[in-house]
């Protein structure tokens, strides 16, 4: 069977955060803090850090860059977030949504740039797209999760008798919620119902793909989530084992053996999400106020 992938143009770039001004003193090494729900061999890092090097910042030598990673356990997130703000780092790229909800409860006074999260507003990332206020800027993955309804389409348009999809979520994950809200409401008009199992863990997988049988669904759809991202190849398994056509939201669990994907370019957004830490004025030479906002330490 042919693998396909739709690429979605539906990253969205976010406002400068008020008040983010400052000068860059001659021959300051700065340090960032990198918190991502992957593991390190996540594709859309060599993308961000690509995109570093193209706007001169080369590590080792201009820039020192402090790497967590929660290799798909949200739940170690917070401590992670909360280590980078120990170390004092100047700067935190966190992604996709969990880290940068993580990054945000940490610190309100070190400027954070999120990578691909959804639905920050939403979410309470940031106040708008426009004015995102607080220490928070960055790229949006799907400002809206429209996405995610054109990805159902697509599959019933590839089966087009199918009545029952099988819609795979980790519920630990904030974002999700909202990703179902928005799947159900796409499925009623296309007369698809959806039986949705969850997975928190790895360790899960197996028995939603076990229920999935038992319930003799004919197709899966996996939302966007680093927990998937991270175990894609166990993914391809069982949706092989079980002979599941399925439809993701990322292109490398398509690269893994998944059947389709819709959403947009993680590793483009990623790369330009470089932009916005090489652009926050100053690399933070910030003096934080009673308050935690962040004042400019000096013209």
């Amino acid at each position: 069977m042919k693998r396909r992938e739709f690429i979605a143009l539906v990253a969205g770039a976010v406002g400068w955060p008020e008040r983010l001004h400052a000068r860059l003193p001659a021959g300051k090494t700065h340090r960032l803090g990198v918190l991502l729900g992957a593991s390190a061999d996540t594709p859309p890092l060599k993308a961000f850090r690509q995109g570093l090097r193209e706007l001169g910042w080369v590590e080792g030598q201009n820039i020192l860059i402090e790497y967590r990673f929660a290799e798909g356990q949200i739940e170690r997130l917070p401590a992670l977030a909360a280590d980078l703000v120990r170390l004092g780092v100047d700067v935190i790229a966190a992604g996709p949504t969990p880290p940068a909800l993580a990054a945000k409860s940490a610190t309100g006074a070190i400027p954070i740039v999120m990578l691909g999260a959804a639905d920050p507003v939403e979410l309470g990332l940031i106040a708008s797209l426009a004015q995102p206020g607080a220490n928070v800027t960055g790229m949006a993955w799907s400002v809206d999760l429209k996405v995610l309804s054109k990805g159902l389409e697509l599959l019933k348009e590839f089966i087009p008798d199918i009545s029952v999809v099988a819609t795979l979520v980790n519920p630990a994950n904030p974002a999700q919620t909202r990703a179902i809200e928005v799947l159900q409401q796409a499925a009623q008009p296309l007369g698809v119902q959806l039986h949705l199992l969850e997975a928190r863990g790895p360790h899960d997988l197996d028995a939603a793909f076990a229920e999935m049988a038992r319930q003799q669904v004919r197709a899966v759809l996996v939302v966007a989530e680093a927990l998937f991202a991270e175990h894609r190849a166990r993914l391809a398994e069982l949706e092989a084992k079980y002979r599941l056509p399925s439809m993701h939201g990322l292109r490398v669990n398509v690269e893994a053996g998944g059947l389709m994907s819709y959403g947009p370019s993680l590793a483009d957004t990623w790369r330009r999400g470089a932009s916005f830490v090489d652009k926050i004025p100053g690399w933070l030479c910030f003096a934080h106020g009673p308050a935690g906002d962040l004042e400019p330490a000096g013209e």
